[in-house]
């Protein structure tokens, strides 16, 4: 069976990676829109409405827009934007998330696409939080460190333009007013009562992310260490092709001690790894941020919603 996709705001860095993922696909017919009618609202709502699923690669607002003009009631909308993440008539489109959350995506004409550094968040908080070794009131403090790429087309342009010069060589701290906006995701999908301390970093490399949580002991509901919330990990995530729970072994799970933030890129895998000892523990979660951090993790959402091989067309 062949499917129709529409992909609006083909131009922007998740919609070009969404094209490249569907161009692989034989059973997936891809509508394009002439690039100057772009802008043009009939022609776009033309398209929307003769697709089975269309993608929504535009900023809120406009994604806002998109949505108002659908009306074929067949249609489903995966939005890429931040404007639908925690709106309750939408479905969160994270298949690993919970056991039902598959059939919801499934069943759902409006799903959005999660946040990268949401997703990584979540996907390493809402298995401790769902066993109880963490309260739900708990204050969590985390960072994560992200390639340019994040940052879409005018960041990419101001780094590839300072190549070769000093400029925006060192990594930079930002949403340092601590009001980021996956924040209401973070929160809403993980179960935790109160957002997260969170600070994102911009680094001086294309692609790749890493969220890093630290946890202390006296957070925990019981008493845990990195193995015990390894087994968390790795029972909660059993049997999915896209999440690996790495073993507690700092030689296996490192490059010498280090931790390379670009080692699934290309990819729409995610690594958790736990680090640390009794009296500390840091918690990581590795993932593309073009990939499963955005376009790769809308391809996922649309073959559970079409009913396909999860994994078709990803790595």
């Amino acid at each position: 069976m062949t499917y129709t996709v529409f992909v609006d705001g083909q131009e922007g860095t998740t919609g070009l990676q969404i094209n490249e993922y569907l161009a692989q696909r034989s059973d997936i017919e891809v509508l394009r829109i002439a690039p100057e009618k772009r802008k043009d609202l009939s022609e776009r709502k033309r398209l929307i409405n003769a697709s089975d699923i269309t993608f929504l690669c535009l900023p809120d607002a406009a994604a806002k827009e998109s949505v108002s003009l659908v009306d074929n009631p067949k249609t489903c909308i995966i939005d890429a934007s931040t404007a639908h993440r925690v709106d309750p008539d939408w479905v969160f489109g994270l298949p690993e998330l919970c056991p039902a959350q598959r059939d919801k995506i499934r069943a759902s004409k409006r799903i959005a696409n999660p946040g990268c550094h949401a997703s990584a968040f979540i996907l390493a908080v809402r298995p401790l939080i769902a066993s109880g070794l963490l309260p739900a009131g708990v204050q969590l403090a985390a960072n994560s460190i992200t390639g340019y790429s994040g940052g879409g087309k005018s960041m990419i342009a101001d780094y590839e333009a300072a190549k070769g010069s000093e400029r925006l060589q060192a990594p930079r701290s930002y949403a340092l007013a601590l009001a980021h906006k996956h924040l209401p995701e973070m929160q809403a999908y993980t179960g935790l009562s109160t957002a997260p301390i969170f600070q994102p970093i911009v680094g001086p490399f294309y692609k790749g992310l890493a969220v890093s949580l630290y946890l202390h002991p006296a957070q925990f509901s019981r008493a845990a260490g990195p193995l015990e919330i390894q087994k968390i990990l790795a029972d909660y995530y059993a049997g999915e092709a896209f999440i690996c729970v790495q073993p507690v072994d700092l030689e296996a799970t490192t490059d010498g001690g280090f931790y390379d933030v670009e080692a699934n890129n290309g990819s729409n895998r995610v690594d958790l790894a736990v680090f640390g000892n009794s009296e500390r523990i840091l918690l990581m979660a590795r993932l593309d941020n073009l990939g499963k951090g955005a376009s790769g993790a809308a391809v996922q959402a649309m073959n559970v919603h079409l009913g396909v091989e999860e994994s078709l067309g990803l790595i």
